[in-house]
């Protein structure tokens, strides 16, 4: 449900909503009118990062209010949010000749393949340390499920995946599954992120892994 509060001025109310629905609700209404001032409410960290995150993506500077469990997310920009052009999903633009090949890996685990867990959580980390391997080609390294383990504070790969961050690779962490598992505090690496994203990474990407 939104309300509209004026010419330039939108309010969003996005509470019960799981992401990317908050997302998706301030892209529409950025995408259809003319807005510097918006405040999306949401109920949940997830949304609110997810939320404050695309904003910022637009050019607003972004301020946090708590109100109980409600997080009020506002948004202020000096330029008309729709003379503004990111690519969708608040990721920016790349310009198309900066990687000849763009490679997204997908993990949804924490281990690879089945029979022996102590030996596929053993693969996923020789996986992880050998992406390098591939060079300017790996362009987004994305966690959902239980892949999320992989971003948390006693991950065995938490030092690979920051260096591939300082080189400049986008980690993509989904916020309903930390949420799930209760790790949104324990992330140590990664944006947090939702599925409207995700969906737009595996768009701008030549090759998907999924793992």
């Amino acid at each position: 449900m939104s309300d509209e509060s004026g010419p330039s001025m939108k309010k969003i109310d996005a509470r019960g909503l799981a992401c990317p629905a908050p997302v998706i609700q301030a892209r529409a209404a950025l995408d259809k009118e003319n807005i510097d001032h918006v405040t999306v409410v949401v109920d949940n960290a997830a949304a609110q990062q997810n939320v404050q995150r695309f904003l910022e993506s637009r050019g607003f500077q972004t301020q946090l209010e708590q109100q109980g469990f409600d997080f009020r997310v506002i948004g202020r920009c000096h330029s008309p949010a729709g003379e503004k052009t990111p690519a969708p999903g608040g990721q920016p633009s790349e310009h198309p000749q900066a990687r000849a090949k763009k490679i997204m890996v997908l993990c949804a685990t924490d281990r690879m393949g089945f029979g022996d867990d102590g030996l596929g959580r053993k693969l996923m980390v020789n996986f992880l340390r050998t992406l390098n391997e591939m060079g300017d080609e790996l362009w987004r390294l994305v966690f959902v499920n239980n892949g999320v383990k992989l971003t948390i504070d006693d991950s065995e790969v938490l030092e690979e995946l920051r260096s591939y961050e300082q080189q400049g690779i986008q980690i993509l962490v989904c916020g309903t599954c930390l949420e799930h598992f209760h790790l949104l505090e324990s992330k140590q690496v990664g944006e947090t992120t939702n599925m409207l994203d995700i969906v737009t990474a595996m768009q701008l990407a030549d090759k998907v892994i999924s793992i």
